[in-house]
């Protein structure tokens, strides 16, 4: 009998928004999948189910995947692109660490261990397991995978800055901080903005708001829910030692 794959939202950092569901599942799986990136690596996301449960005896599987970028014209994220027949395409050595990571987590379902594969927040926003997704269904079209809902950064960054992402009939926009370009056009439209990853793109995002009257509207959050979080309501007064990987602006008209 095959394994269940378990795909679990370990929540933004703090140890105790781990889902009472996904500390179930996590004490018993027999085999924990973590994937390791540059950036946002596995430490992480296995600090914080370490914080919270006792892992001795299972076995860690660390899947590393170099973050890297792509000329492909229409990327839509780090080593990814669309080919012409409009299918997600990788490079070699990206392609290569996927497929040894679904044969690998296939070799222990079909074991029929269960395996939970652990992702920052939620697995359904921004998260590299959907890549892993479709070459394990694949190989294995009946393969059970349960999904389970983990606390996004965006809920925590907009807990600790206590303000609210929607009332009522208000519009929410949710969108990496690299379409700044866009920004403008986007705030017309929408009553809550939210920029993802802004570390890189921080200087044009002020700006950018700046000229639309909005910088006073807006909070930076960087690294919500862990021990070195900072929240600041007044943008300009963040530096450049503030710039973090994990970090969004929120931006309420």
């Amino acid at each position: 009998m095959t394994g269940t794959l378990y795909v679990i939202g370990v929540g933004p950092g703090d140890p105790e928004l781990l889902t009472l569901k996904a500390a179930r599942l996590l004490r018993e799986v027999p085999c924990i999948c973590v994937p390791k990136g540059r950036e946002e690596g596995s430490s992480l996301a296995l600090s914080i189910v370490r914080g919270a449960l006792d892992l001795d005896g299972k076995e860690i599987i660390e899947a590393h995947f170099p973050m890297k970028k792509t000329k492909v014209q229409g990327a839509r994220g780090e080593g990814q692109g669309i080919n012409s027949s409009g299918h997600t395409t990788f490079d070699d050595e990206l392609e290569a660490k996927w497929n040894e990571t679904a044969e690998t987590v296939l070799s222990r379902l079909k074991k029929g261990m269960d395996v939970a594969f652990i992702t920052l927040g939620d697995p359904t926003v921004y998260s590299t397991f959907f890549y892993l997704h479709d070459r394990l269904l694949e190989i294995d079209p009946a393969l059970t995978i349960e999904i389970i809902p983990g606390v996004s950064s965006i809920n925590a960054s907009a807990s600790r800055a206590g303000i609210s992402l929607g009332l009522a009939d208000e519009k929410i926009a949710v969108i990496p901080a690299t379409y700044v370009k866009d920004l403008k056009a986007v705030l017309e439209n929408i009553d809550t903005l939210v920029l993802m990853k802004v570390h890189k793109v921080f200087h044009d995002v002020r700006k950018r708001l700046e000229e639309a009257g909005l910088v006073e509207n807006a909070v930076y959050v960087v690294r919500a829910c862990m021990d070195d979080e900072k929240v600041f309501r007044n943008i300009r007064e963040v530096r450049e030692e503030d710039l973090d990987y994990f970090s969004m602006v929120i931006v309420r008209k």
